[in-house]
């Protein structure tokens, strides 16, 4: 892998991400869309989950999830989180901390409307989160859905939707031998611009 150094990354942290997912999905990994999401409570008590990358661009990175889950809590009352890419076979992660919103409803909806149907309808079953008796009682709702809904379009659920980090620290790590590895720092200033800088490993 090209070292990493301020001659060979792009001045923008999001396009340098999009080079790297690039590189990732060509190197046919399994998910590489899969990050870390960690939040936490108001009194700072953490917790971690993976979560898919739906969509990224200026305005930040985007997942979908159920709002009355434990991590949609936890962002709905500490808007601050952290995203961990980590793709062990370019021996590559990437940190982004930000600040978390909710996207617009009209955008949930149109996601939703492209997931396979068999996740609409689990979207619908599950009570994300909630402590249930058994399985049987989510493929029982499950199957009721299926019968609710047959020959019908699925609407989305109003307590499911997507979130947007948007990002004022991303650092792109690199591995290299004898653990001394690239790490690069950008930091969004009050300006709007990024500033650029090496972390020792």
């Amino acid at each position: 892998m090209q070292p990493l150094d301020t001659l060979n990354i792009h001045n923008d942290p999001i396009e340098q991400f999009q080079r790297w997912f690039e590189d990732a999905k060509a190197a046919q990994l399994k998910l590489p869309e899969a990050m870390v999401l960690s939040s936490a409570t108001c009194d700072g008590r953490p917790s971690s989950r993976v979560v898919l990358l739906k969509q990224v661009d200026g305005h930040g990175f985007t997942f979908f999830t159920n709002y009355n889950s434990r991590k949609g809590e936890e962002l709905d009352a500490n808007a601050n989180a952290s995203l961990l890419f980590y793709w062990t076979q370019l021996d590559r992660q990437i940190r982004i901390e930000g600040s978390v919103v909710r996207v617009h409803v009209k955008e949930s909806e149109e996601y939703f409307r492209t997931r396979p149907r068999g996740s609409q309808l689990g979207a619908h079953a599950s009570t994300q989160s909630e402590r249930i008796a058994n399985r049987d009682m989510l493929e029982q709702r499950y199957a009721e859905l299926e019968i609710i809904y047959a020959g019908m379009e699925i609407p989305c659920p109003p307590h499911w939707g997507g979130y947007r980090v948007r990002p004022h620290r991303i650092e792109f790590w690199q591995g290299r031998d004898n653990r001394l590895h690239d790490r690069m720092v950008y930091e969004l200033q009050p300006d709007g611009q990024w500033k650029i800088g090496r972390l020792a490993p």
